[in-house]
């Protein structure tokens, strides 16, 4: 049975805004082209096997190239890499190839950019992706993982930037 949510969209945003959230970009490489995403909504979903999930808004055309390269790598931010988390969130208005160049990167085994400084990152290959309202969900299983150094995290709470 579908319903009508009764819940505005500025008062759900506003609610959310509160909920701390750990900062991740989220790449991928492949015959699609390559592709870096800021984003804060991303979880564990298994460990056995070691299976991620991770939510793409649909509004920008070029996040399709994670479902079309069937990959993405998660990198957990670290707090020294808040302006490398700014800069794939959009601010600045760099291009694609000026935000790659802020960082340092590798590839371990899909192909998608892992972050040399993250303190974790994820290789996934994508084992399910769907759209659900305003966003493509993806599922990924870890097929290799790097630990980065240990540092300070960088989290997002009350619209803004802060390590923990």
């Amino acid at each position: 049975m579908l319903t009508t949510s009764t819940i505005d969209r500025d008062s759900f945003r506003q609610a959310m805004s509160r909920f701390a959230s750990a900062v991740h970009l989220v790449t991928t490489e492949g015959p699609a082209g390559r592709r870096g995403v800021t984003v804060s909504s991303a979880c564990s979903v298994s460990d056995e096997p070691a299976t991620l999930l991770v939510c793409l808004n649909t509004s920008s055309p070029a996040n399709d190239r994670f479902a079309e390269n069937g990959n993405f790598a998660l990198n957990l931010m670290s707090g020294a890499d808040e302006k490398l988390a700014r800069a794939f969130a959009g601010e600045g208005g760099l291009d694609p190839d000026d935000r790659f160049a802020l960082g340092e990167w590798d590839i371990l085994q899909t192909g998608a950019p892992v972050l040399r400084s993250a303190l974790a990152g994820f290789d996934c290959r994508m084992r399910d992706t769907r759209l659900v309202a305003t966003h493509r969900v993806m599922i990924g299983e870890v097929v290799a993982l790097r630990s980065g150094p240990p540092g300070p995290s960088l989290v997002y709470l009350d619209r803004r930037y802060r390590t923990l």
